[in-house]
């Protein structure tokens, strides 16, 4: 039993680690608007709850979630222009993946993500 107990505990650090990590990547997404902040602290958020309930907690209560995070929680709506940025940042890195990929069938699928994209974020995320 003391091995399960002490992966789980590792896994946990794992998820914090991580949370911290993206939530410092949102933060310079708040400073350099070329990076998607939402999306960083999606994945932030994300790892916290996996992580630890002491850290979910104190990042749901820190003004960057409560400003960046907190309406696209509950409403699952986003402004035109965080659309515009997350689709045109994802985009960006896509087509890197996309001129990088020898294979055609990486390139279709790679294709494939950009479309759903498109229709998750034009048809479920409301525009506010």
């Amino acid at each position: 039993m003391k091995g399960v107990r002490i992966s789980v505990k590792i896994k946990n650090m794992l998820y914090v680690s991580l949370g911290f990590l993206f939530l410092g990547l949102g933060i310079v997404g708040i400073i350099l608007p070329l990076i998607p902040t939402t999306p960083l602290l999606l994945l932030a958020s994300y790892f916290f709850v996996k992580g630890s309930k002491k850290f979910e907690r104190w990042f749901k209560g820190t003004s960057i979630y409560k400003n960046h995070l907190e309406e696209f929680i509950k409403e699952k709506s986003m402004t035109r222009k965080k659309k515009i940025t997350i689709n045109l940042f994802a985009d960006a890195m896509i087509a890197v993946a996309f001129i990088m990929a020898d294979s055609t069938i990486v390139r279709v699928v790679l294709l494939l993500i950009i479309v759903y994209k498109y229709y998750y974020f034009i048809t479920k995320i409301k525009t506010i």
